[in-house]
C-alpha cells in the first residue's frame, strides 16, 4: 500500500511495482493498492472488491500482481504544510479491502497520516510491515501529534527502513526496532557506447533553487565540447541568461510530468545530485548505481552511506560549487577515470536488485508468519476426538468475587447466578488474589470452575492466569508473570489488551511475550470505546491467537452478559483445543447500569449497609439453589 499516486514519479511507487513483480514471479499472490487519478482503474477496482474475496484471489492467480486504484487524492508530500483529510470514498475503499480480504501481510510504505497507507494500517487484520524511506527531518515535521503517531505506529509488527540514515531518524523520534533493508532497482541493459559520443550528464535539482544555481555555475567551467546535460527539477526553471550560448545549447530541462526517470538514468554516464541538505533523493542514487552511472553527490549522511563513505563515485561539500566544478571537469575529461568510477558504481549497485530485496522481505514475512499460533502442533488425536465429542457449553472467562478489592459479590451468589444464567463453566479471576477462585471451585455443584487470577504486573498492565494452582504475586514484570503462569501449567490469557482506560500491556510489550500468550480477550462489555475491542479482534486474527471473551463482571447482574460457546473440556489442554472453534456470544448489559451497581455495592453505601446487603444476597442465592 502506497500513499503516492500510481501516476506519480515516486521512488515508493517504483519500489512497489518492482517488488510486486518479483514476489509474484516467486508464486506469491500480490495485491498493490495506491491512489490513482485513473477513474476507469478506480471503478474497476471497486467493482472487483464488491465481488468478494474469492473473485479477487482468482484474478490475482491469473494476472500476477493485481493493482487497485483506491481513488484520487492530493499527492502525498512530506513537505505538506497542513494535514488534508482523505476523501470519504477513498477511506471506505481501503477499509473494505482491509476488512474483507484474507491478507497474510499488509506492507505499507510511509504510513504517515493522512494517507491511504495510514488508513490501511489502522484497519489491517494482517501482519503489518512498514517501510520508511524518507531520511530527512522534514518528513516528520507535518505529521500527526506525537500520541496519535505513536498509536498508529504501534500497530506495525515489523519496521523497516530503506537507509541507515532513515533508521537513525526514526529511532530518535519514534523509538523502536528498525531493520535496514536497502531498496531495489532495475539492472541497466547493456548499451552500445560510441567512443566519440558526448558524456551524458543528468542533474537532479528537485526543489532547491540554490542548488540549481551552483550546478549551473559548475557547468560553465566544462569544456566547450564532449558533454550534454539534462536537468530534472520539480520547479519550472529556465537557464540563467548569464550562461554562455555554447553551454545553453547543451542543456535540456525536464519537469516532473515529462520525465521517464528510469530511462533517463539508464542513458546517463554521470548522475549529479544537487542538494544542500534540505531535499535528498537517495532512490535516484540507488538507480544510478544499479545502472552503472558515475554518481557525483554532496557529502550528506544518506549519500555517504550509499557511496561507502567516499569509496564510490565523486563527492563535494554541500553548496561548494568550486569542488563540484572540479569533480565534473575530471569525470568529463578523463575517460579512464570515468570508466573506473563507472565500474566501481556498477559493483556497488549489484546489491540493489529486486531479487535481493524480495529475499529480504520474504525472510521478514516468514519470520512473522512463523509466530502465528496456527503453526503450532495440535494435541494428540485422542484429545481432539474427545473434545469434538463433548457437549457444547457456555463459558464466561472473566469475573470477580468479593475476594477482589473492587467487587462485593459473594462466591455463593456468583455460583448461583452462573447456574441461573445457563453457564456451564466460569473462570474466577480476582485481582491479585486466588482464594475466591479456590472457594468457588470447592463449593461448585453442576458447573465447572476454572481457578484463575488477574495479576497486575509492575508497569505493563494486567494478565490473567487460568488453571492455576498457586497465587501469583503482583508487581513482577510482564515476562516474569507469564513465566510463572507457565510454570504452574496454566493458560496465559490477556484481558482487555488495548483498552487505554485500563492498565494494559502496550503493543510492543505484548509482542515480546506473544509466543507464551495462549488466548486474548477480544470482547469485554466494560470497555467504553468499541475501537479497543476491535483492535483486540485484529490482533488475534493476525497472529491466529485463540479468542476468548468474558463479562468482567463485578456485580451479579453483569454475569454472563458476554460468553463463549465451546465444547466441554477437562484441563488446560482440552480447553485450548476447544477454544480454537469457540463462538463469542454477546448480550451485554448496559455499561452505565452495571457500573452504577458496582459503585453502589463497593463504594457508596456505608460499611454496615454493605455487609447487610452481602448477607441478603447470600441468603437469596441459597434459596435459589
Amino acid at each position: 500500500m502506497s500513499p503516492f499516486a500510481l501516476e506519480a514519479r515516486s521512488d515508493v511507487v517504483h519500489q512497489l511495482h518492482g517488488t510486486a513483480d518479483e514476489l509474484a514471479r516467486r508464486g506469491h499472490r500480490v495485491l498493490v493498492f495506491a491512489p490513482s487519478s485513473n477513474q476507469a482503474l478506480v471503478r474497476d477496482s471497486r467493482r472487483l472488491l464488491k465481488r468478494g474475496p474469492q473473485a479477487v484471489l482468482e484474478q490475482a492467480d491469473t494476472q500476477g500482481p493485481l493493482t487497485f486504484g483506491v481513488g484520487d487524492v492530493l499527492p502525498f508530500s512530506p513537505n505538506r504544510r497542513r494535514a488534508e483529510s482523505l476523501p470519504l470514498d477513498v477511506a471506505r475503499t481501503v477499509e473494505d479491502a482491509m476488512g474483507s480480504l484474507p491478507l497474510d501481510v499488509v506492507h505499507v510504505h510511509e504510513p504517515f497520516a493522512p494517507s491511504a497507507a495510514s488508513i490501511a494500517l489502522r484497519n489491517s487484520r494482517g501482519l503489518n510491515v512498514a517501510t520508511f524511506h524518507e531520511p530527512t527531518e522534514r518528513v516528520l515535521s507535518t505529521q500527526l501529534a506525537r500520541p496519535l503517531s505513536e498509536l498508529l505506529l504501534s500497530r506495525i509488527d515489523a519496521r523497516l527502513a530503506s537507509y541507515g540514515a532513515t533508521k537513525e531518524l526514526l529511532e530518535r523520534h519514534f523509538p523502536g526496532s528498525y531493520r535496514v533493508i536497502p531498496p531495489g532497482a532495475p539492472v541497466r541493459e547493456e548499451r552500445e557506447v560510441k567512443p566519440d559520443a558526448p558524456v551524458q550528464i543528468v542533474v537532479v535539482a528537485e526543489e532547491e533553487r540554490a542548488a540549481m544555481r551552483f550546478v549551473l555555475r559548475a557547468l560553465r567551467t566544462l569544456p566547450a565540447d564532449g558533454w550534454e546535460a539534462t536537468i530534472w527539477s520539480n520547479r519550472q526553471l529556465s537557464a540563467s541568461p548569464t550562461l554562455p550560448r555554447a553551454v545553453k545549447e547543451k542543456l535540456a530541462y525536464l519537469g516532473p510530468r515529462t520525465c521517464d526517470w528510469e530511462s533517463l538514468v539508464h542513458r546517463a554516464d554521470v548522475v549529479v545530485l544537487a542538494s544542500e541538505g534540505a531535499w535528498v533523493t537517495p532512490g535516484v542514487l540507488v538507480q544510478a548505481l544499479a545502472g552503472g552511472a558515475v554518481p557525483v553527490a554532496p557529502r550528506l549522511a544518506v549519500y555517504d552511506e550509499l557511496l561507502a563513505q567516499g569509496g564510490v563515485g565523486l563527492q563535494f561539500e554541500p553548496g561548494d560549487a568550486d569542488t563540484l566544478a572540479t569533480q565534473l571537469y575530471r569525470v568529463v575529461t578523463d575517460a579512464p577515470l570515468r570508466q573506473a568510477a563507472a565500474e566501481d558504481a556498477a559493483k556497488a549497485g549489484e546489491r540493489y536488485t529486486f531479487a535481493r530485496l524480495a529475499d529480504d522481505l520474504e525472510a521478514v514475512y516468514d519470520g512473522l508468519i512463523a509466530r502465528r499460533h496456527d503453526t503450532r502442533p495440535r494435541p494428540p488425536q485422542p484429545v481432539r476426538d474427545r473434545v469434538a465429542a463433548s457437549p457444547m457449553i457456555d463459558v464466561d472467562l472473566h469475573m470477580h468475587t468479593d475476594h477482589s478489592y473492587d467487587c462485593a459479590t459473594p462466591v455463593e451468589v456468583l455460583l448461583s447466578q452462573a447456574k441461573a444464567r445457563g453457564l456451564g463453566a466460569i473462570a474466577v479471576t480476582d485481582h491479585n488474589e486466588i482464594s475466591g477462585a479456590f472457594e468457588a471451585a470447592a463449593k461448585a455443584e453442576g458447573i465447572k470452575v476454572i481457578v484463575g487470577e488477574e495479576v497486575k504486573t509492575a508497569t505493563q498492565g494486567e494478565v490473567i492466569g487460568l488453571f492455576l494452582t498457586e497465587k501469583i504475586e503482583r508487581g513482577m514484570s510482564l515476562e516474569a508473570t507469564v513465566a510463572e503462569i507457565k510454570r504452574q501449567g496454566g493458560i496465559c490469557y490477556v484481558p482487555h489488551p488495548f483498552d487505554r482506560m485500563h492498565s494494559v500491556p502496550d503493543y510492543k510489550h505484548l509482542l515480546t511475550v506473544l509466543d507464551d500468550v495462549d488466548a486474548i480477550e477480544v470482547f469485554n462489555p466494560r470497555i467504553a470505546i468499541p475501537e479497543f475491542n476491535e483492535e483486540a479482534v485484529r490482533f488475534a486474527a493476525k497472529y491466529r491467537v485463540p479468542a476468548g471473551a468474558g463479562s468482567d463482571a463485578h456485580v451479579p447482574q453483569g454475569l454472563g452478559s458476554v460468553r463463549i460457546r465451546m465444547h466441554s473440556f477437562d484441563g488446560p489442554e482440552e480447553f485450548l483445543e476447544s477454544l480454537r472453534d469457540a463462538e463469542v456470544i454477546r448480550t451485554p448489559a448496559s455499561l452505565i447500569y452495571v457500573q452504577t451497581l458496582k459503585f453502589l455495592q463497593t463504594k457508596a453505601l456505608p460499611v454496615p449497609a454493605r455487609r447487610a446487603s452481602r448477607e441478603r444476597r447470600v441468603r437469596r442465592a441459597a434459596r435459589n439453589s
